[in-house]
């Protein structure tokens, strides 16, 4: 068999199918009948020589092959969904950017990053916020053009992403200025029963956090776990606790002098990468934003504002 033999229009039919896991949905989705839309998918199975679904009464189950070739599917009909998107903004002169960023990822760090886009009239930008799963699915549907996250994703047939390294920082002890100016403490050592606000188990410092702690038999009094970054530099800012996030969390408040750093340790890092489609045609101004690194001011206040023409 070779790729003119192919039915492409059966491929869809399949791939419409085993997105919506229903014949019913699938056939009301593309205004055709149950019947007819089940053939299809037959005369697919039998021109590829295999079983693409387990049929059990009305359920339908994928095989290991009608996974791989869902995963092939998804790509050729996702691009195809991309390339209408990309026309539909080159019809009104606009380029469509769409972000994925994990609900644990410091918002200053997504606005840094970003910034470059602010200033270019021809760009239509959105951003959303999930779990990193639910976001990777996305991102291979071609739903969104990246995703930002604090850890790499793991590339494999059925998943062909790309994680590039963005830049890591430090993470900081952090406290109001009112209370904790001159002060200078060890992490752990010095944090036994002292008030702190935490990310929760879902950021990835979290569990880095702990293990020096109990490594070093100290235990921390803590009085709140906030999952999201923007609530926990407020908390930060406002309650007197102490609490550890990278210093790109809370730029604006160390620059005002709000808050102060109070210590460090070299053990505790978060890392930034952002999240991509292996072999995806990605938009020029993407293209260069995935060339910035940390040297280019994501990690601090000052980020160019613009490209560099091109």
């Amino acid at each position: 068999m070779n790729i003119n033999q192919l039915n492409f229009k059966h491929l869809f039919y399949f791939w419409r199918v085993a997105k919506t896991g229903s014949l019913t949905h699938a056939a009301e989705q593309i205004h055709t009948s149950q019947s007819a839309l089940s053939t299809q998918i037959k005369q697919l199975e039998n021109r590829l020589g295999t079983p693409l679904f387990d049929r059990q009464g009305r359920h339908l189950e994928l095989t290991a092959t009608g996974q791989q070739v869902f995963a092939y599917a998804e790509n050729i009909f996702g691009l195809g969904e991309q390339m209408l998107g990309w026309l539909q903004g080159r019809d009104t002169g606009a380029t469509h950017v769409r972000v994925g960023s994990v609900s644990t990822m410091s918002r200053n760090f997504q606005v840094n990053w970003l910034r470059p886009l602010f200033r270019d009239p021809s760009i239509i930008l959105s951003v959303d916020s999930g779990s990193l799963q639910a976001l990777v699915e996305r991102l291979l549907r071609h739903q969104l053009d990246v995703v930002l996250a604090n850890e790499p994703v793991p590339s494999d047939s059925t998943r062909p992403v790309s994680a590039r390294f963005l830049g890591s920082q430090v993470i900081s002890l952090v406290g109001r200025a009112d209370r904790w100016a001159g002060a200078t403490l060890r992490v752990p050592e010095d944090l036994d029963d002292v008030e702190m606000a935490m990310p929760s188990m879902r950021h990835s410092v979290r569990p880095q956090f702990d293990a020096l702690c109990f490594s070093a038999g100290v235990q921390p009094k803590v009085r709140a776990e906030i999952d999201d970054m923007t609530m926990l530099r407020l908390i930060a800012r406002d309650s007197g606790w102490l609490t550890v996030l990278p210093e790109v969390v809370v730029q604006d408040e160390l620059h005002s002098g709000e808050l102060v750093h109070v210590g460090h340790s070299s053990q505790l890092t978060e890392h930034f990468y952002a999240i991509t489609v292996q072999h995806d045609h990605l938009a020029g101004p993407l293209k260069q934003l995935l060339s910035r690194t940390a040297v280019g001011g994501i990690l601090g206040a000052s980020s160019p504002d613009s490209f560099d023409p091109v």
